[in-house]
């Protein structure tokens, strides 16, 4: 009689395939509202892919997330390195289709002492980092989402981009690009089924808002506005 190849069954315990996982990435993953929204967004049945430049907090973020069920991969990648960010991506998407990417990355600087102007590198620096990288990690998954007719992406803007902060001049104006960008992305990518969420936080308790010092009304924690944007990203606003 012939013999066949005995192909185990899969136990009930055994972790499913990344493409039947919910996958999310986020880039600035490794504090504040990108760590709080990692956290937020882990449970079992989602794969979060994040991005950080902070290594060891990164762990940290990722042992949190894999603590509440969550498959997680990691990478330590700076969204100014392009190629390397586009790679991963495509990596990260060859694994397991993305449903959600998240552009959180951000950084600010503010005016020099005595309130004088910012410096050249602060200004390019923001400029690089939050505008172009949230461009750069949109472009590294779009035309994938595109040819699967899914998908949904997420840009973090700021109150600053709605009405500009003194202290903080071309931070508000990367803002105010990033919010422009994802209505206009919005409008291209709507009839291909892909959502376009772009949320506008105000002050939030993170090391980033710590190098703040004037007033910072309303803030909240971190954790909070983790809470509030994760319904915003689950009702595809």
């Amino acid at each position: 009689a012939p013999t066949f190849p005995i192909v185990p069954r899969r136990s009930r315990t055994e972790a499913p395939s990344v493409s039947r996982l919910r996958t999310y990435v986020l880039t600035g993953g490794s504090s504040g509202i990108g760590a709080a929204l990692a956290r937020e967004l882990a449970a079992p049945g989602v794969r979060l892919a994040l991005i950080g430049r902070d290594g060891e907090r990164l762990a940290a973020v990722a042992d949190a997330c894999r603590a509440k069920g969550a498959v997680v991969e990691t990478a330590i990648i700076d969204v100014r390195d392009r190629v390397r960010l586009h790679a991963w991506l495509a990596e990260i998407d060859a694994a397991g289709p993305v449903d959600v990417l998240i552009a959180n990355a951000g950084v600010t600087a503010g005016l020099g002492p005595r309130r004088s102007r910012e410096s050249d590198d602060d200004v390019r620096r923001q400029v690089e980092i939050n505008l172009i990288g949230a461009i750069d990690t949109v472009n590294g998954i779009v035309e994938a989402m595109r040819a699967r007719r899914s998908g949904q992406i997420v840009l973090v803007s700021s109150l600053a981009g709605i009405r500009g902060y003194a202290a903080m001049p071309t931070y508000s104006a990367t803002k105010a690009a990033v919010m422009a960008y994802g209505e206009a992305l919005r409008g291209w990518l709507r009839p291909r089924g892909i959502a376009v969420t772009v949320m506008i936080p105000g002050f939030v308790t993170s090391p980033m808002s710590s190098r703040h010092k004037g007033s910072k009304p309303f803030e909240m924690s971190a954790e909070e506005a983790a809470r509030i944007m994760a319904r915003g990203i689950a009702r595809r606003r």
